[in-house]
């Protein structure tokens, strides 16, 4: 896949158009009028398409933007100008990207370092533990050999890991039309042999903190690009409220339990995965606390706990994403009601709720609607503390809804 100079041009509609203006950088393949002879992963000018109603056609320039020949999101755009060195932009973004973080993120050495649109890097998601980088590609432009180099080098130059790992995501490679490939070690490339893809000197695990809080991280294993680093700022706040007896319903690898552990007496963790939790077990012994951990359905583990009248000081919920799309939200409406509900049953009074959705078709509103509908079913009443979203890693951009996932809620009940 070769990658080609901004003088080839994609003309798009005046809706598209009308996007981008409105300040987001997603133009849709339907709303593309022209892109012939364009490559994939292609560096292209964004036209506009005038005229019409008796008026000479002419067009307006829009900016430059990468385009993809496979995905509906046909181009992401980089710029309101025209790029002309790809290269350059590249390393300028990176390093705007691990300046924010230096600037705005503390108390961790386990951050997102680029979060793809919301560091006007499309398609690029990369998260630093400690001294082990992990990179997720997810356009075709950025898994272009000649962008792929720039981005390791510029990381490589500015962060100083001892090695990076890739993350595949093979749903988004088939989406895109990229060939196959494994998760995997990508630096140092020079150590790597058919025979020993990781040698044994190369390091792939290592340990990090947030909070103060310890953990351990195997790059070659684990969920998603790693632990929940967006998270990471909802953890401590809390742990700021929640005393007594805490459940943390989802627990993965113990984030909410570790950092509530420094506040209530006793705590539980519930996953359904069980190497998911021997991770959480490992994670609680380098930090010395004593927590329980239970291998459910959480959905059959509420019912069945509230039915037996189990009480509790604190409940998190912190489920994986119920609606990977829109027609999904009704079933996940339904889903996080029946999670909400038996945690409000289960809750002593002046006992705290903190209630997570990491799905973005789920609103913060219709999060919040949905928690006050199973309050009045519950007869609770609900003050809320705080109405959270993802930590500063993963900035949100206005006009870029998609920047702005999570939510959590922390409530007071009654």
């Amino acid at each position: 896949m070769s990658q080609l100079s901004s003088g080839t041009t994609v003309t798009i509609s005046r809706r598209g158009a009308d996007r981008i203006r409105a300040g987001h950088v997603w133009v849709y393949r339907s709303d593309i009028v022209d892109a012939k002879d364009v490559q994939p992963g292609a560096l292209v000018l964004v036209q506009e398409e005038k005229g019409g109603r008796g008026r000479p056609p002419h067009t307006r320039l829009l900016g430059s933007a990468l385009y993809s020949s496979a995905s509906q999101i046909a181009l992401r755009m980089v710029s309101s100008h025209r790029v002309d060195n790809l290269d350059q932009l590249l390393r300028e973004r990176i390093r705007a990207a691990i300046a924010y973080r230096e600037r705005f993120v503390g108390n961790t050495n386990a951050y997102r370092v680029i979060f793809s649109e919301g560091d006007f890097l499309p398609g690029l998601i990369v998260d630093r533990y400690n001294d082990i980088l992990t990179l997720q590609v997810l356009t075709q432009a950025m898994d272009v050999d000649s962008v792929r180099g720039t981005v390791i080098s510029e990381l490589n130059e500015k962060l100083q890991p001892v090695a990076i790992v890739e993350k595949v995501d093979a749903r988004v490679r088939q989406l895109e039309e990229l060939p196959d490939k494994d998760s995997g070690l990508i630096f140092p490339a020079e150590a790597r042999t058919a025979e020993t893809p990781v040698p044994p000197s190369i390091k792939t695990t290592t340990e990090f903190h947030m909070n103060g809080v310890r953990f351990l991280y195997d790059a070659l294993g684990g969920q998603k690009t790693g632990a929940f680093l967006d998270q990471r700022e909802n953890y401590a706040a809390a742990e700021k409220y929640a005393r007594g007896e805490a459940l943390d319903v989802f627990c993965y690898q113990g984030g909410f339990a570790l950092h509530l552990a420094r506040t209530c007496e006793r705590v539980t963790g519930v996953d359904s995965s069980r190497p998911t939790l021997e991770t959480a077990e490992n994670n609680a012994a380098i930090n010395g606390r004593e927590i329980g951990w239970i291998e459910a359905n959480a959905f059959d583990l509420l019912r069945d706990y509230s039915d037996q009248g189990k009480k509790y000081d604190c409940v998190v919920l912190d489920p994986p994403a119920f609606a990977k799309s829109r027609r999904d939200l009704p079933t996940a409406l339904r889903g996080y009601k029946e999670l909400n509900l038996r945690a409000l049953k289960m809750l002593r009074p002046r006992g705290i709720l903190v209630s997570c959705s990491c799905s973005y078709h789920v609103s913060a509103s219709a999060l919040l609607e949905v928690i006050a509908s199973a309050a009045q079913d519950s007869h609770r009443i609900i003050r809320l503390l705080e109405n959270r979203g993802q930590s500063k890693d993963h900035p949100s951009v206005l006009g870029i809804p998609e920047t702005a996932y999570l939510k959590c809620i922390i409530g007071l009940v009654s």
